[in-house]
C-alpha cells in the first residue's frame, strides 16, 4: 500500500515519512507545490545519507492523494480546509489519518492552548469537509512530538492514540503505525474521541516547555492489548 503524506514537508510530515521509509513502505510526499515536495525528497535522502530511495517520491498534494492508498494529513489547522478541498476528488475509497491539532497558534496565540472547534475536533472537521466522499477518517499521530519523529535513529517512547468510526480501517491503520519502532497504537474508540485526544497535545507541549524537553510523550499503562 502506498502512503501519501499530505503537507509532508514540515518536521511532523518528514518524520512520519522517514519512519515509514525505514520500514520499507512506499511513501509519497505531498505539498501544495510539487517542487517543494521534490525538495523534501532530497532532504530525506540527505538525512538518511542515501543517494537514492526508490520507495520515495514527491508530488503535489492532489497527485499524492490520487496515487496513495493511505493518506496522512500533516498540516496546521489554518491549512486543513484548503488542503482537504484540493484533494477531495481523490479520496474516495481510501483511509485518511488526520494528525491536525487545533492549537491557539492559528489565531496568534501560544502552542500550549487548545482552540475549540464547532465540529468538536479537527478530525471531525475533516470528516465534515469530506462528507459524501466515501473516505474513512481516523485521528492519529496527534500526541507524538515532531522531535520524536525526526529523531529517527532512536525508537519512539510514546503511544499513538487513534479514533475512528470504521473498525476495519482502524485495524489497517494500527498494523501500519505499529511498524514504527517503540510506538504502540491504541484504539480509543469512535471518531468523537478525538475531542479528548487532541486536547492532550497542548498539555504535552506545555510540559515540554516547562521541563525544557522535546520528547515528552504519553504512555497508557495497565491495558492488555492483542
Amino acid at each position: 500500500m502506498k502512503i501519501s503524506v499530505l503537507g509532508g514537508t514540515g518536521d511532523q510530515g518528514l518524520g512520519i515519512v522517514i519512519r515509514f521509509i525505514q520500514q520499507g513502505e512506499e511513501v509519497i510526499i505531498g505539498s501544495r507545490k510539487a517542487e517543494k515536495a521534490e525538495t523534501a525528497v532530497e532532504k530525506v535522502k540527505e538525512l538518511l545519507k542515501k543517494e537514492d530511495i526508490p520507495n520515495l517520491s514527491g508530488m503535489s498534494n492532489e497527485d499524492a492523494a490520487d496515487k496513495g492508498d493511505i493518506l496522512i494529513l500533516t498540516v496546521p489547522l489554518a491549512a486543513q480546509m484548503g488542503t482537504l478541498k484540493s484533494v477531495a476528488d481523490f479520496v474516495s475509497g481510501k483511509i485518511l489519518l488526520d494528525a491536525t491539532v487545533p492549537l491557539d497558534t492559528v489565531v496568534g496565540g501560544g502552542p500550549a492552548r487548545y482552540v475549540d472547534l464547532w465540529q468538536g475536533s479537527a478530525a471531525e472537521r475533516t470528516a465534515e469537509i469530506l462528507k459524501g466522499k466515501d473516505v474513512k477518517v481516523i485521528s492519529a499521530f496527534n500526541n507524538i512530538s515532531n522531535s520524536h519523529l525526526m529523531n529517527f535513529e532512536e525508537e519512539i517512547d510514546c503511544d499513538c492514540l487513534i479514533s475512528g468510526d470504521d473498525l476495519e480501517s482502524k485495524k489497517i491503520a494500527m498494523e501500519l503505525i505499529n511498524k514504527i519502532p517503540g510506538v504502540r497504537c491504541i484504539d480509543c474508540g469512535p471518531l468523537e474521541k478525538a475531542r479528548i485526544v487532541e486536547k492532550i497535545t497542548p498539555l504535552l507541549i506545555g510540559l515540554n516547555i516547562k521541563y525544557k524537553s522535546h520528547y515528552g510523550g504519553l504512555r497508557i499503562t495497565g491495558l492488555k492489548l492483542d
